[in-house]
Formats: C-alpha cells, structure tokens, sequence
C-alpha cells in the first residue's frame, strides 16, 4: 500500500472477531490460557496486548522497519534503546537535541556507567574523530530540537556501518510522512508519539522501530521488563491520530510557508531557522533525504527585544511547551523545553534567550499571520 493509505489501513485495521474497521481497546490486565504452559499469544498486558500491538506494527509499517514498539512516553522509548547497553559503552551524540534527552543522558545515564561525546553531527569529520574503541551507537535528531539542524543520516550511518556501531536518531520532528531514517541506512527511530503522530494534544506516547530482527528481540525484552508500556486506551488514540497524519500534515506545510513569509519581512526577527529555505544550512541534505521539510519554525527577535513580551501577547498561537498539535503552539526554549540545560551550554549551541520555537498548527492561515503581525507590533 502507498503511504497514504498504509496511514488508514495498516496495522490491524479490521477486528478479526467482528468485523470492526476500529480497532478495539482491550482493557484486560490479563488473559485467560487454557493450556498449562501452552505459549499463548496473549497472557499478560504488560508483556503484549492486542490494541498496542495494532499501533506497533502500524508504526513500523510507516517507518518502514520490522518492529515497532510502544511507550509510555518518548522519553520511556529513549530510555529503552540506550537500556540495550551496558556501563561502559561510549555514545556520540548530536549537540542539539531535546532538553529532555539532555537531561535523561546527564542526570541519569552517566550515573549507570554510560559515556557520551557530544558533536556537531552536521560535521562528518568531527562525528567520524569521536568514535573511541568503546562506541557503540550514534544518536542524534534531525531536523534538531529547536534549532532545525539538518544531519546526513545516510552519510552519517556509512561511518557507523563502518566502525560497527548502531545509529539512532530521533524522527519526532519531520514523521514518517517526511522522512524514514530506516531506508537511509538508521537502525532505530524514535519518536514522541505525544507530537504529530497523535497529532491533537491529547495523549502521550513513545514510539521505537528497528529494522533489525536482533535489535527488535532485545528490545522486545527491554520494553517488557521495564514495564514503560502505552496502555490500550493511549494506544487507540493514538492509532487515531495517526489516520489523518498526511492530511494535518498538507495543512501544517501550508500554514508553514504563509509564517514564514511574514517573519522573513519583518524587521523585528533577526533570522527565520526553517529547513526550506533555500539559504538554510543544510537545506541541500534536507531536500535530499525528507520529501516534505515539516511545520517547525525558530526564529530570533532582534537583541533586546522581549521574547516574554512577544509570546504573551498572541491570543490565536497558545503558549504551551509540546508541538504537533492541530493548534498552533509557541515556546521560549530558554525558558522550557531546553531550560534544564545550562544558561552557557544552551548558549554555546546557538540558544539565545531571543530564541522562540514555533509549532504552526492547522488554523486558518490568515488568523495565524495576524496574531504574529499583532505581537510583533507590540515590540515597537
């Protein structure tokens, strides 16, 4: 099936029992097995449940790898595929990624024994000198959260293929519909399936897909003895979300492209970060390898300008940390999502305090242009 329809029809669209084109929430805790050691398919829901697996094969249908595998949260998904190491392995990672990651790596991880260098991973040449006897995976986002980086995952998975490693990279930002790491040469995606896969602010999930049988065995095992699973009723909505995926997706670009068109005019943002532009860093590898550049927007208010100011003054765009939603969002990553990393890391990847980050939602894309026009003529 082409993608479009794979979003509708993937997965285990139809309940073999009765026909249902919705697939059914099966709340059961448990299952009855009427053979004393007979290897049931289902017996405990931690273990395997019959809603969550429908999510699980549809998200790797669309990411185009051999299983997928659902979370409680994005982080729980991060969390589970560096769980497939051991104290003492050593990780490249790219510099900017979300603060969550950030937090999990240095507050957590290390405390087990995990190593990390952090790298530039636009730069093949500095990700390539990183790699140490005790590598053992790359993991990096692109596009990157907030600053819209683009990395080259194929180029980037040639040096991992070639020194044995693993990549991963987080694909929360451009979906499935934009871009698929896995056909690329990437070994694990994952995802904050809280963001456009659910695509309307209403549920949290992870997701993990691996195109590799021994990666998915691993963890298979890891997912289930962690227990960070997504219960039935998230993973349906989840399934939801994801049917009208490519639709919110045409709508988001649209409204995309009228934001960026104010922004880039206005004398009052000092630069527009969006991978479509053609003057965009990267925006050549971007075309390359994404079919679509997706509907994140950063951008700086000139020095001195108030970023608090700017964001309290729309009333259509809502401040709220999160993005991918069917409204527009607006954040200062300064101050949320990137506000446990300290004051002179985030300014050192490029993060000032003018910085804002926009989730441009699927409003009416006049609406959303007079909001901005509005605040921005506060700050005059």
């Amino acid at each position: 099936m082409k993608f479009n329809t794979q979003l509708i029809h993937g997965g285990i669209s139809e309940d073999p029992t009765t026909g249902a084109v919705s697939t059914p929430i099966y709340r059961s805790s448990t299952f009855r097995q009427h053979v004393l050691g007979g290897g049931p398919k289902w017996e405990y829901a931690r273990t395997g449940n019959p809603t969550r697996a429908s999510l699980e094969l549809l998200m790797a249908q669309l990411e185009e790898g051999v299983a997928g595998f659902a979370f409680a949260s994005g982080s729980a998904a991060i969390h589970a595929v560096f769980s497939l190491y051991s104290s003492g392995d050593h990780f490249i990672v790219g510099k900017d990624v979300y603060g969550g990651t950030f937090r999990l790596i240095n507050k957590v991880l290390k405390r087990f024994g995990l190593e990390f260098t952090v790298v530039d991973t636009q730069d093949l040449a500095v990700v390539e000198a990183a790699v140490q006897d005790n590598t053992v995976a790359i993991y990096f986002e692109t596009p990157t959260n907030p600053l819209l980086e683009v990395s080259d995952i194929e180029a980037i998975a040639k040096i991992a293929k070639k020194h044995g490693l693993k990549t991963v990279i987080d694909n929360t930002f451009a979906t499935p519909y934009n871009q698929r790491p896995l056909t690329l040469g990437a070994d694990i995606v994952v995802h904050s399936a809280t963001k456009y896969l659910g695509g309307h602010s209403d549920v949290v999930g992870g997701i993990s897909v691996t195109n590799d049988e021994e990666i998915a065995e691993q963890l298979a095992f890891i997912q289930n003895s962690i227990g960070a699973v997504l219960g039935p009723d998230d993973s349906w909505l989840l399934m939801r979300g994801i049917k009208t995926l490519s639709a919110r997706m045409r709508i988001h670009h649209e409204n995309t492209a009228a934001v960026i068109e104010l922004l880039e005019k206005d004398p009052r943002v000092a630069r527009v970060l969006y991978p479509g532009l053609p003057d965009f860093p990267g925006h050549d590898i971007a075309a390359k390898q994404m079919d679509h550049f997706g509907a994140m927007v950063s951008f700086e208010l000139q020095a001195g300008l108030s970023a608090k100011k700017f964001v309290e003054s729309l009333q259509v765009i809502m401040l709220a940390e999160s993005l991918g939603g069917i409204e527009s969002l607006i954040e200062v990553p300064a101050v949320m999502t990137h506000g446990s990393i300290p004051r002179e890391v985030r300014l050192q990847n490029g993060i000032k305090d003018e910085l804002i980050r926009l989730s441009v939602g699927i409003e009416d894309e006049e609406d959303l242009v007079a909001d901005l026009q509005q605040a921005l003529d506060q700050l005059s």
